[in-house]
């Protein structure tokens, strides 16, 4: 049995807690994550999983899901399960900033960490993953904490969402090109846009392509 798109993602999910935390999530946070009406929802699709053999469901007990066939992932990674089959490794590179600019943690060629994330979760595929701080950029639902997927790429076109370089400084906004000046914006009414001077050292990191949002 083929999964959907969903129950691929709820899989990820599923992946990802028991990496972090050593327990799966419950089915009322699985319903709360993916906006279900309410957990027989969540129910659907765990059963629907459990008859593609890519879980195993314990009667009686809270919290009974176990992953089938996951390999053991080496250390600083989180488990994916065999059957997303396209997996994506991907390093942890550093922090961006959701307000004002902040500087990179890291340089771009090391990583604190990897994990590793079902490919459904972005478009397009990201190359690396940078963790926000701010919250400027809450209304396009990108909040603090979360981990978002970059697409390396110098090139973006106005009206999507970039990663920035700002002289040394990187920032997460919505790029809007003019004729006589480039701006970024943010999607918070409490912060002010970001108007590049002519004499500022710019460059466009990479497009924004999907978010994981930890545990908190």
């Amino acid at each position: 049995m083929q999964l959907t798109d969903t129950q691929q993602a709820i899989l990820a999910m599923i992946a990802e807690r028991i990496g972090s935390e050593g327990m799966p999530p419950s089915q009322a946070e699985i319903a709360r994550a993916f906006g279900f009406k309410g957990v027989r929802a969540a129910q659907s699709h765990l059963e629907a999983r459990e008859a593609a053999g890519a879980i195993e469901r314990l009667p009686g007990r809270a919290r009974g899901i176990r992953l089938k066939g996951a390999p053991v992932p080496p250390q600083g990674e989180l488990p994916l399960p065999q059957a997303a089959a396209d997996a994506l490794r991907l390093p942890i590179l550093g922090r961006v900033a959701a307000g004002a600019p902040i500087g990179a943690d890291v340089p771009t060629d090391l990583a604190e960490s990897f994990v590793v994330l079902d490919r459904v979760l972005f478009s397009p595929a990201p190359d690396y993953l940078l963790r926000v701080r701010g919250d400027s950029m809450r209304d396009e639902g990108i909040f603090d904490g979360d981990l978002i997927g970059v697409h390396r790429t110098r090139e973006a076109r106005s009206g999507q969402i970039v990663v920035a370089r700002v002289d040394d400084e990187i920032t997460v906004k919505l790029l809007k090109i003019g004729k006589d000046r480039i701006r970024l914006l943010p999607r918070n009414p409490d912060y002010a846009p970001i108007e590049v001077l002519p004499d500022q050292d710019f460059a466009i990191e990479g497009l924004y392509c999907g978010l994981v949002r930890p545990n908190r």
